[in-house]
């Protein structure tokens, strides 16, 4: 088609579009949008595993980690969160408390703690990775059925791949890791429950942040001032703090925070879980020059296997992804397969 003037001239081949900031030019769809948020949250997600692997070699202890993680978000984000400050007091308990366990202080010390017992490869791969997973069984149990077709064949894959990762560790038992995958588990089943909770909640992407991070600030907070949990944020080194204060605090906490909101309430719960199959591949890329982690045959074998089953475990029976919502409800119910 060729474009015309108001006035009915038809206006050159090389005639140049409207200019930035024209009343008619097209803003990218939802799905694009969706598409490039999740983009940059892979990116952030493979910092933050590795950040979680270098913890144990930093100067910071997990509890002063995780005060630049929920502290730095609530400084930044403060005079937007107090204009919500209703809205956020009026979400569901049944959504609250899934957006804060699933993504605040028990994810987190369960993901540095299983860091520390295992790899940066471990955490890249099990934490996102197995999500897909865990959702399914989140939505079957409320009754959205069980995954059928090419969806249950990739969860097979990420079992699969999952069993690929330790399966060298269990003959001679290697405890450490052993324990340290449980405990990766464990902060995926709770990262499983934060996406379906950030789908129900009547909140926008700052809102949701500030839903999360000032109950965990607060609790984090208590633990340290009664000395449940030891800090050296004092002694620590300074390039320590700047490096963990960009990674979680601006960049887990603030950035990763609001774009995964955005891609979830674009894309939907489950299609945005399947960030996962970038996740592990850019981990154990990264973790060569940053960390010196040289991937083990287990490691190459079990990452490819989890990237192939959650790309399979986002697709349907005929191999088409499931449409995104057009536009984000109040309350939105989160199907596994629609």
């Amino acid at each position: 088609m060729v474009a015309t003037h108001p006035d009915g001239a038809t206006a050159p081949p090389d005639a140049p579009g409207p200019p930035a900031g024209d009343p008619g030019r097209r803003r990218p769809s939802p799905h694009t949008e969706g598409l490039l948020a999740l983009l940059v949250t892979v990116s952030i997600w493979a910092a933050f595993a590795l950040s979680a692997r270098a913890l144990s070699a930093s100067t910071l202890l997990p509890a002063d980690a995780a005060l630049l993680r929920f502290g730095v978000p609530l400084l930044v984000l403060l005079p937007a969160l107090w204009r919500r400050r209703q809205r956020i007091a009026s979400v569901r308990p049944g959504p609250a408390v899934k957006i804060v366990c699933g993504a605040g202080v028990p994810f987190f010390l369960a993901a540095m703690h299983g860091g520390a017992l295992t790899s940066a490869a471990f955490v890249g791969s099990i934490v996102p990775g197995m999500v897909p997973l865990f959702v399914s069984a989140l939505m079957a149990a409320r009754g959205h059925g069980l995954p059928r077709g090419t969806q249950r064949a990739g969860l097979a894959l990420i079992a699969a791949g999952v069993t690929a990762l330790v399966w060298r560790h269990l003959v001679p038992v290697d405890t450490d890791v052993l324990a340290g995958t449980g405990t990766l588990l464990a902060a995926s089943g709770l990262w499983a429950l934060y996406t379906v909770g950030l789908r129900e909640a009547d909140l926008d992407p700052v809102g949701s942040i500030g839903l999360l991070c000032l109950p965990s600030f607060a609790v984090i907070g208590l633990l340290v001032l009664t000395g449940l949990l030891p800090t050296g944020l004092a002694h620590a080194a300074g390039s320590d703090i700047a490096l963990f204060l960009v990674v979680q605090g601006l960049g887990v906490g603030l950035c990763a925070g609001l774009l995964y909101a955005v891609a979830i309430r674009r894309l939907g719960a489950e299609r945005s879980a399947a960030v996962g199959s970038l996740s592990p591949v850019l981990v154990v890329l990264l973790a060569v020059p940053l960390l010196g982690e040289a991937p083990t045959p287990a490691v190459l074998a079990g990452v490819p296997l989890i990237t192939a089953g959650v790309v399979l475990a986002h697709r349907r029976a005929g191999g088409r992804p499931p449409a995104p919502d057009p536009a984000p409800s109040p309350a939105p119910e989160v199907s596994a397969h629609a």
